[in-house]
Formats: C-alpha cells, structure tokens, sequence
C-alpha cells in the first residue's frame, strides 16, 4: 500500500510542477476574477494545504489553519510547493499506513487536483495549453 501511496504522490508532484512552470513567471499574479486567488496565491495554497494536510492528516498532529504570507516569486512558490511535496512524501515513508493514514493521503491528493484544476484554467484563461496530465 506504501509503494502505491508514494507511487501517487510521486505523480500529483510532478503534474502540479508542470502546471506551475507552465505559467511564464511573469503572470504569476494573473488571476481571470476579481473575486478569486492569483496563480500565486492559488499556488501557494496547494503548498500550505499539503502540509496542513500531513500535519493533521498523516502525522496526526492537530494544527490550526494558519496560513503564511504567500511567496511573492514564481521560483519562490514552485519551491514551496517542492519543499511541500518532500515533507509529505517523508512523511508517507515514515508512517504506519493504517486506515487513517490512507485517508489522509487521498484526501490531500483530493485537495491538489482540486485546486491545481483550478490552476490548469488560469493557463487557459492565458492562451497557454496544459501540460499532458499522465498516471
């Protein structure tokens, strides 16, 4: 169950990298609604929420939602997302994969493609086609 896990994982990575470098870094602040998060912003949160996720999800470590300030450079957020990804996966590696954790997995993975689908519309709303989603 741990390899299919990490085998998941592994692949909402490297999609969620390609939707972000896909966005020329100079329309990171781009955003198609007054009413909605920048590509940054929206970025940013796919970042927080993975290691909320772990904290409360995979690690059982009850935290509050308290968001830091967002990155404020495309290079900065693609490596908070990086930075992300990597906690999360140590965590996978280290943790007992019990009914909870599984769960929490999935729902984390469910948070990503949530807003990463959201993220893939802001490269069209841009003109700029989406990287091939592969599993």
């Amino acid at each position: 169950m741990k390899t299919q896990l990490l085998s998941t994982l592994e692949n909402a990575r490297q999609y969620t990298l390609s939707v972000a470098a896909a966005m020329p870094a100079a329309d990171y602040a781009f955003k198609p609604d007054t009413a909605v998060w920048s590509f940054n912003d929206l970025l940013h949160h796919i970042g927080y929420g993975i290691l909320w996720w772990n904290e409360n999800y995979i690690r059982q470590q009850p935290a509050d939602w308290n968001p830091p300030a967002a990155t404020k450079t495309a290079a900065a957020t693609q490596a908070y997302l990086t930075k992300s990804f990597d906690i999360l996966q140590k965590s996978i590696e280290k943790a007992d994969t019990d009914e909870k954790v599984i769960h929490g997995v999935y729902a984390t993975l469910d948070h990503i493609a949530h807003h990463r689908g959201q993220a893939t519309t802001y490269l069209r709303c841009k003109g700029i086609t989406p990287p091939e989603y592969t599993f």
